[in-house]
């Protein structure tokens, strides 16, 4: 089945009395794409973006309960175990759209994230107006019930989508595919149509290893972008809940020229994207949701120009980091922008653990975290090897909620590898604007040799308040850190 493009009702009615006269507005556009057979949807909320029903999709989520959060990061074999079941929907359009969510009971209160957007719903009875004018990744929390939130994904509308009939495309159309394992060569795009759900299946005679840090089969990722100018895009969903826990990276990357753009990923069994090794790499509105031990979001590993822009990530483990293991090369300019984040259980913006290589131009930008729940760091470069760590920015930062906010940190923990400890040079934080109980700062070098220096903190402001130096704790191997103004 094909997307449905609907204009406005009330922009169509005007245009019948007034003709398109100079200065009207063109009408609203929304396309929205049916539920293949056989997907379970919601049992909870109904959506319709002007006055279209659009599919309310199911995703597990890390449960509430921070104990049993741990649990499912901590025991890899029982991981799948621990979760609830949050919602989302996805739809395309231009012009200003009105959003309308029902409930099945009456709404007492209703918040929408990020705060930033500035988005107040309006309530009556059992319904959830929303108004919306650009393309954004909104998260609507009902009645105080946060896990089981329900998030929309209003993307732009699509453009030069490719044909079936393209021997350079391979092409899932509406509806339910399984894959095993597919390596994506050189001028290469893979698309995945709205309304299409492609599943991640263990194939019977798929070869595999036991993995000496989980104990667990592991087999090679369902998809691998390996060469050069492939492109994976689409509007549908990639499913990751057939593959055993710990089984198989979701969408890996090893190549240049790449660009990952508007699918959805749920339920990576572990890393959902690795990008290794490689140069210029595009992840645009990607929207990414797993609750399992080891799902990190998007792991930038040994590579340089790459752009993260624009995403949604709620995972239980890292959401985006960057790491280079040894040997693989050295990682430079890596962007960040533009994203919302909603982290369950380890780091929303990281450089670290595995720094065995330099790591040189790193900048997180315009993001919002609106949900920092986890027991490690909300910013923070994380050294536990040799490398050098240089021009770390973290800047213009919104976080709606976080317990540790800011480390910097050099020591020696379970990720070590090399016998040497690294350096962590010219860091900066700016307009970083948070909220949390009581939020820690923590920096911490580990010689002389293998200091934290020249640490730059410029309107940083927790709960209202102007950061104080006397608020970062430090020992004696961290040099040079001025707080502005």
């Amino acid at each position: 089945m094909r997307g449905i493009t609907v204009p406005s009702a009330l922009s169509a009615f005007a245009f019948s009395l007034l003709g398109l006269l100079p200065g009207t507005l063109p009408a609203a556009t929304v396309k929205v794409y049916p539920a293949p057979q056989g997907e379970e949807l919601s049992a909870v909320y109904t959506v319709q973006v002007e006055g279209q029903d659009t599919p309310v999709y199911v995703a597990k989520v890390a449960p509430a309960d921070p104990q049993a959060r741990w649990k499912a990061m901590d025991d890899k074999q029982n991981s799948a175990d621990f979760f609830e079941k949050a919602s989302f929907t996805y739809f395309d359009f231009e012009g200003t759209v009105c959003i309308r969510i029902a409930c099945p009971e009456a709404v007492r209160s209703a918040k929408v994230l990020p705060s930033s957007c500035g988005i107040e719903p309006s309530i009556d009875g059992k319904t959830i107006s929303i108004q919306l004018d650009k393309p954004r990744h909104l998260t609507v929390e009902i009645n105080d019930t946060w896990a089981g939130a329900l998030h929309l994904f209003g993307n732009p509308p699509e453009t030069d989508a490719p044909r079936p009939d393209d021997p350079n495309v391979i092409y899932y159309g509406p509806g339910i595919h399984e894959v095993g394992s597919l390596t994506v060569l050189s001028g290469k795009t893979v698309y995945v149509a709205g309304g299409a759900i492609v599943r991640g299946i263990i194939l019977p005679d798929e070869p595999f290893r036991i993995s000496s840090y989980s104990g667990l089969k592991t087999y090679a990722p369902t998809f691998t972008l390996k060469g050069e100018k492939i492109v994976f895009r689409g509007r549908g969903i990639v499913d990751g809940s057939h593959c055993t826990t710990h089984a198989r990276n979701m969408l890996l990357v090893r190549g240049q020229d790449i660009r990952i753009e508007g699918v959805i990923l749920r339920d990576s069994s572990t890393w959902t994207i690795p990008i290794r090794q490689s140069d210029r790499v595009t992840v645009q509105n990607v929207k990414l949701l797993g609750y399992r031990a080891n799902s990190d979001g998007i792991d930038i590993c040994n590579s340089r120009d790459v752009a993260v822009d624009g995403c949604f990530i709620r995972t239980l483990d890292d959401l985006i980091v960057v790491k280079a293991d040894k040997g693989q090369g050295e990682v430079r300019n890596v962007l960040a922008k533009n994203c919302v984040l909603w982290n369950e259980v380890a780091h929303a913006l990281s450089v670290g653990a595995e720094l065995r290589e330099n790591v040189d131009g790193v900048l997180f930008t315009d993001c919002d975290v609106i949900h920092d729940l986890g027991r490690e760091w909300t910013l923070r470069v994380y050294h536990c090897d040799s490398a050098r760590v240089s021009n770390i920015r973290f800047e213009n930062i919104r976080i709606e909620e976080t317990r540790r906010l800011i480390s910097l940190w050099i020591g020696t923990a379970v990720w070590t590898r090399d016998e040497a400890r690294g350096h962590i040079d010219n860091v900066v934080f700016k307009d970083i604007d948070a909220v949390g109980k009581e939020p820690r700062l923590e920096f911490a070098g580990f010689s002389e040799t293998n200091a934290v220096e020249n640490v730059t903190l410029t309107n940083v402001v927790i709960n209202g308040k102007p950061l104080k130096q006397e608020q970062i704790k430090s020992n004696a191997f961290v040099r040079g850190v001025e707080v502005l103004p």
